[in-house]
C-alpha cells in the first residue's frame, strides 16, 4: 500500500502521542494517581479506553487500570507482566538517554520513539550538516529503516522529521490496541530549492546557459512502496523577455527511487540538477531590457508547486 511520508501525516505514533490529559468543559479534575496513569500510558491507550476511564467514578478506576495492563500481558498465567515491565523500563531508559530538552526524556520526540519502538538497531551520533543549513540531526535505524530527528539551530531539541513509520509498525508496543491512524489533509511542506543561472555564451542571436537547481533530499516527500523510497517531481522553466513574452521553455520529469541504504547515504546531501538552455532564434529580444527566468518545481506526490524567479540582463 502506498504511504506518503513526512510529519504532516498523523500516522500511528503521532495520533497516540496527541492523547494528552486535558480536562474538558465540566470534567472534574482527576485525582493525582489517576492523572499520573493517563499521562504515563498516553502512547498506548486508545481513544475509546481513555473516554471510558474518564467516564468512570473513582471507585471503578483502579479496576480499569488493572484490566488495562492485564489485557496487554502476553502471559497472564505468570505473576509478571512483561509488557508493563518493558513499557516502564523503556520510559526509565529514555529519561536517562534524552536529557537537556527541558522536559523528561520520555516526553521528547526521541524518547517517544524509543518507548514505542524500543532501542534502534543503529543510532548514529548527533552531527551537524552544512548541506542542511547548519542543522543538527540524529539518525536512527530499525534494521534498514531510517528515522531522522532534526534540531533546527542546534539548540538541543530534536524533533521527529522522518518518514511514515508504518513500515516498522510491527515493532510498536501500541500495535495491538491502537486505532487506525487518521490521515488529515497534509500541510503544505516547505520545499525550498536554490537556483542559479550560469551563462556560458551570449551573442546577439544566441544564448547558451545552464540552470543549476539544488535542494536537500530531506525536503522531498517520499512514498515507501515495494521496499524503496520513491517520488516524482517535475521541473518547468520559462524564459521571458522584457515584454513578458515567452521566448524559451522546457519541461522535464524526474523520478527518484532509493533503497534504505541509498537514502541513508544521501539524507544529508543535495539533489543537483543541471538543465541546459540554448536559444538561437529570438535571443535578440532578450538584449532589450530585463529578462525573467521562471523556475517551477512540482512534487507530484502532493501536488505542491514552488516557483522562483531570476531577473537578468544581457
Amino acid at each position: 500500500m502506498r504511504q506518503l511520508s513526512r510529519f504532516s501525516l498523523f500516522f500511528l505514533t503521532i495520533v497516540l502521542a496527541a492523547s494528552f490529559l486535558i480536562a474538558g468543559p465540566g470534567q472534574k479534575k482527576l485525582k493525582p494517581e489517576f492523572e499520573q496513569f493517563l499521562s504515563e500510558v498516553r502512547y498506548i491507550i486508545t481513544s475509546a479506553e481513555r473516554s471510558s476511564f474518564l467516564d468512570l467514578p473513582d471507585s471503578e478506576r483502579p479496576k480499569f487500570i488493572e484490566d488495562f495492563w492485564r489485557k496487554r500481558d502476553p502471559d497472564p498465567n505468570t505473576p509478571e507482566n512483561d509488557f508493563k515491565d518493558e513499557y516502564y523500563g523503556r520510559i526509565a531508559k529514555a529519561n536517562d538517554l534524552f536529557v537537556g530538552e527541558g522536559r523528561p526524556g520520555w516526553l521528547t520526540d526521541r524518547g517517544r520513539i524509543y518507548v514505542l519502538f524500543g532501542p534502534p538497531t543503529e543510532r548514529l551520533p548527533s552531527s551537524t550538516s552544512g548541506g542542511l543549513g547548519g542543522r543538527c540531526q540524529e539518525l536512527w535505524h530499525y534494521d534498514e529503516f531510517p528515522v531522522l530527528f532534526v534540531d533546527d539551530g542546534c539548540r538541543g531539541t530534536f524533533i521527529l522529521d522522518t518518514f511514515d513509520l508504518s513500515p516498522i509498525s510491527e515493532l510498536s508496543l501500541a500495535r495491538e490496541t491502537a486505532p487506525k491512524p487518521f490521515l488529515a489533509a497534509p500541510e503544505k511542506p516547505t520545499f525550498e530549492f536554490d537556483v542559479i543561472l550560469r551563462r556560458k555564451k551570449t551573442e546577439a542571436s544566441r544564448l547558451e546557459a545552464v540552470v543549476d537547481i539544488s535542494f536537500p533530499y530531506k525536503s522531498l516527500w517520499l512514498s515507501f512502496e515495494g521496499g524503496r523510497f520513491t517520488t516524482v517531481f517535475e521541473v518547468k522553466l520559462e524564459l521571458r523577455d522584457s515584454h513578458n513574452v515567452v521566448v524559451w521553455e522546457n519541461a522535464s520529469r524526474h523520478d527518484v527511487s532509493l533503497t534504505a541504504a541509498e537514502l541513508k547515504e544521501k539524507m544529508i546531501g543535495q539533489y543537483d540538477l543541471a538543465i541546459p538552455i540554448l536559444i538561437e532564434q529570438g535571443a535578440e529580444s532578450l538584449s532589450q531590457g530585463k529578462n525573467i527566468l521562471l523556475v517551477t518545481l512540482k512534487n507530484t506526490k502532493v501536488g505542491e508547486e514552488v516557483r522562483k524567479k531570476i531577473e537578468f540582463s544581457l
